[in-house]
């Protein structure tokens, strides 16, 4: 038996923040990862492969620059799945050094073995070497997710596909089916139809991004079916058949058949707890395999803690840190904060979308007297020098106090651009900030300025 402070499940943002986290508090830590490498989905098969893919997309079809030098502006012609991969192997073994660095300099363990519930502060771990028994008075489980099956989806890995199965792709489909308008649907959607595909989107719902700013949704919407994508909205898939000539065709339940080439199912995902056996530790998950946690991320047993995706909404790298460190903190007494209201979203289509704070939907829902100021890419310098003329950024302030609301952008650098204005809401700063506030020149965070400017105007019009 191995006894340690601390037993952290899972080594994807969440488990890594939280095991550093308790390390530097001088506690003995364990990190236990089922698979033979670090990271997690997040650096393995999620955030950073589709980001980096999302990057050499962009370089390589020149989108950035059509709005300069035209539509048949290209760096390289042809461009091939094995293009895009190559620049995402390389980024993934970089933060697979990297964590594994930050890990083994700040003392913590790790082993590479399934983990297993024995009760609530035994854990079994075993691996073709063998098992072995873990002790430890407190556990972080952060097993993250895995994307979600249908049985009226076969999963087949060639023309039937999950997310972590895009790079497996040998070649880039004429036409795509894309199940499911979540962020990750919609990330890939906007990148093959960058890259030529004609993309057919279904999505149940009647809008995509159903948390997001319905303005920069609809937004994105304009700039989907500019580049050819079709979005069947209110529209579920009754079934998903593989054809004789080794396509795809998705039978709606609507009647509508939509043929492709490959099926992409991206319609959520579903918590890692399989094989953790919880009722031993006294613990359960919903039916997406998420388990329940209260504000300082306990689970209804005091011994352990859960953060990062295996707890659910909003299932964000970078909120899955803080989640793991905070978790990790509250575990051994520390003095922990944070502000999840104030936390920043980042949704990496093209042009991207991020934003901070309340949107108008829910600021009308509570009867909040809010002002808007608009500014748009076209009318910055920095807009016209990027080619980028579609960015819009949206302040949203409080008419009586003035102060920061939301913040909402669409627009390349909108995921860099956002935390000017998180830092601004954060403090409660009001729109007269960006009055009175000189912005280098020319950059795009002279928006800010010309939303102040617009929405200040319309306050001094009633």
């Amino acid at each position: 038996m191995q006894t340690y402070d601390l037993i952290v499940i899972g080594s994807g943002p969440a488990g890594q923040r939280a095991a550093i986290q308790g390390a530097k508090s001088g506690r003995r830590v364990v990190v236990v990862e089922q698979r033979q490498i670090v990271g997690g989905a997040c650096v393995n098969t999620g955030t950073i492969p589709s980001k980096t893919m999302r990057e050499a997309v962009m370089h390589l079809s020149g989108y950035e620059y059509q709005g300069i030098y035209g539509i048949n502006y290209h760096v390289k012609d042809k461009i091939t799945m094995a293009d895009l991969g190559f620049r995402v192997n390389q980024v993934i073994k970089t933060e697979v050094d990297v964590t594994q660095a930050q890990l083994s300099r700040n003392g913590v363990e790790i082993v590479y073995a399934r983990a297993t519930f024995l009760d609530a502060t035994h854990v079994r771990v075993e691996n073709e070497r063998g098992q072995a028994d873990l002790e430890a008075p407190k556990i972080i489980v952060a097993t993250g997710t895995k994307p979600a099956s249908s049985p009226t989806v076969p999963i087949d890995g060639k023309t039937i596909i999950n997310s972590d199965q895009i790079l497996n792709l040998t070649d880039i489909p004429k036409n795509l089916i894309v199940v499911g308008g979540g962020v990750i649907g919609v990330e890939y959607t906007c990148m093959f139809a960058i890259l030529g595909s004609r993309v057919t989107l279904i999505e149940k719902r009647p809008r995509l991004l159903e948390f997001a700013d319905s303005e920069m949704v609809e937004a994105l919407s304009y700039h989907l079916r500019d580049h050819r994508v079709t979005m069947r909205l209110n529209e579920e898939v009754a079934s998903v058949e593989a054809t004789p000539d080794g396509r795809v065709v998705a039978n709606l339940q609507s009647n509508k058949k939509v043929p492709g080439d490959v099926l992409l199912y991206a319609v959520g995902r579903q918590g890692n707890v399989d094989e953790l056996n919880l009722p031993a530790a006294g613990l359960d998950a919903d039916s997406r395999g998420r388990i329940s946690v209260d504000k300082e991320f306990h689970t209804k047993v005091p011994a352990i803690f859960a953060a990062g995706d295996v707890i659910g909404f909003p299932s964000l790298a970078s909120v899955s840190m803080e989640q793991g460190r905070i978790a990790a903190g509250n575990a051994f007494g520390l003095k922990v904060q944070s502000n999840p209201a104030a936390y920043p979203y980042g949704i990496y289509t093209i042009p991207e979308i991020s934003f901070v704070g309340k949107t108008e939907e829910q600021l009308t829902d509570e009867d909040v007297p809010y002002e808007v100021g608009v500014a748009y890419y076209r009318e910055t310098a920095r807009g016209q020098i990027r080619g980028d003329t579609t960015g819009r950024l949206k302040l949203i302030f409080h008419r009586e106090t003035r102060k920061i609301l939301g913040v909402h952008i669409i627009g390349e650098g909108a995921t860099e651009l956002i935390h000017i204005g998180q830092a601004v809401l954060v403090l409660d700063g009001t729109v007269d900030y960006f009055v009175e506030t000189v912005f280098n020149y020319p950059t795009l965070a002279e928006c800010y300025k010309q939303a102040a400017f617009n929405g200040v105007n319309k306050l001094l019009r009633l």
